[in-house]
């Protein structure tokens, strides 16, 4: 069964956490059947580990990571694929991809390009 993972940092305020949750719900009104659980490098729940161990207990074996992210720094070039890694030792038989972090996508760019050119303003008093 193919599962997504969709990977973040982690803060300290759980508000960081919410376009995490929009981004989950818009994925599971597409596409109902496809398990998409939310993996966090530090200071939140789940981490990325507890999220695959929870995907594969569920019957996940082919497992897409999308990083979160802006662009691919150290946690997406070394940490993430370490992790990734460990997990398939964990799991025989459990694939494990890592996708390009989002912010990198030609739509995302281009989604952002458009919403940066008329952003709804708030202007202070």
């Amino acid at each position: 069964m193919k599962a997504v993972i969709l990977f973040g940092h982690g803060a300290r305020n759980p508000e960081w956490a919410e376009p995490f949750h929009r981004i989950r719900a818009a994925m599971l009104a597409r596409a109902p059947a496809v398990p998409v659980a939310l993996g966090f490098l530090e200071l939140m729940q789940p981490s990325l580990e507890q999220a695959i161990d929870d995907l594969v207990r569920n019957g996940a074996d082919d497992i897409a990571i999308v990083p979160i992210f802006m662009a691919a720094g150290s946690h997406v070039k070394k940490d993430l694929p370490r992790m990734a890694a460990d997990a398939m030792a964990r799991h025989a038989g459990v694939r494990i991809g890592i996708a390009a972090p989002v912010g990198e996508a030609a739509s995302v760019i281009e989604a952002m390009a458009v919403y940066a050119l008329q952003p709804p303003l708030e202007y202070g008093d």
